[in-house]
C-alpha cells in the first residue's frame, strides 16, 4: 500500500465549508482507504491506499465529499515520498536557516507554465518571499502568512491554478504521520 496525503481547499475556514474530521475521516474508509487519520481541522488526511494514480484517488474522494456534505471541495494529493523531498527541498532551510515558524508550502494542482512563472517572479514584496519549484511553492513570511499577499487566491490568479498552502509544522508533521505507516 502507498501512503498518501491530501489536502483539502478551503474547509472548515472562517467558518464555511464545515465538515467534522471524524465524518471526514469515516468518509475516506467508506472509499476503501485504510489507515485514516486526520490531521488539524482544516482537512488534511493521511492514508494508504492500494491504488497508485493519485489523479483518480483524489477525483474519487472530491466526488465522494460532494455526495456526502454537498461541498465542491479540491483535492491536492501528494505521496510520503513527496513529501520527504518537499521538506528536504526547502530552499529557506538549506540555504538560509530561516525560522521554520515563518516558512509555509504552497500546494499547486500541476506545475504552473514558464511563462507564468517568469510573469510571476516580477511580483515583489517588502518582507514576504516565494520560490517556486515544481508544483510547490515555498514562502517565507516573517511578519505572518496573514499578512502577506503571496495567498492562494493571489498564486491561483497568477498562475491559474488551484492552491492550498499548509504552514511548515503542518507540513512536517503530516510527513511524520505518513511515515508512521511505512
Amino acid at each position: 500500500m502507498t501512503p498518501f496525503i491530501s489536502m483539502l481547499r478551503g474547509i472548515n475556514v472562517g467558518g464555511q465549508n464545515r465538515i467534522k474530521m471524524p465524518e471526514l475521516k469515516a468518509l475516506y474508509e467508506s472509499l476503501c482507504l485504510a489507515g485514516v487519520a486526520t490531521y488539524v481541522q482544516s482537512g488534511n488526511v493521511v492514508f494508504d491506499s492500494d491504488a497508485t494514480d493519485a489523479a483518480q484517488i483524489s477525483k474519487m474522494i472530491e466526488t465522494g465529499i460532494k455526495r456526502a456534505f454537498g461541498l465542491s471541495v479540491l483535492v491536492l494529493m501528494r505521496d510520503a515520498g513527496q513529501f520527504r523531498q518537499i521538506i528536504a527541498a526547502n530552499p529557506f532551510l538549506t540555504r538560509r536557516n530561516e525560522d521554520p515558524t515563518k516558512l509555509h508550502v504552497t500546494f499547486l494542482a500541476a506545475t504552473p507554465s514558464a511563462e507564468a512563472i517568469t510573469a510571476l517572479g516580477s511580483t515583489r514584496d517588502h518582507a514576504d518571499e516565494f520560490i517556486v519549484a515544481g508544483t510547490e511553492i515555498y514562502l517565507s513570511c516573517p511578519n505572518g502568512y496573514g499578512k502577506t499577499k503571496f495567498s492562494n487566491t493571489f498564486f491561483e490568479k497568477k498562475l491559474g491554478l488551484a492552491a492550498t498552502t499548509r504552514n511548515w509544522n503542518t507540513v512536517t508533521a503530516l510527513c511524520r504521520l505518513a511515515e508512521e505507516k511505512r
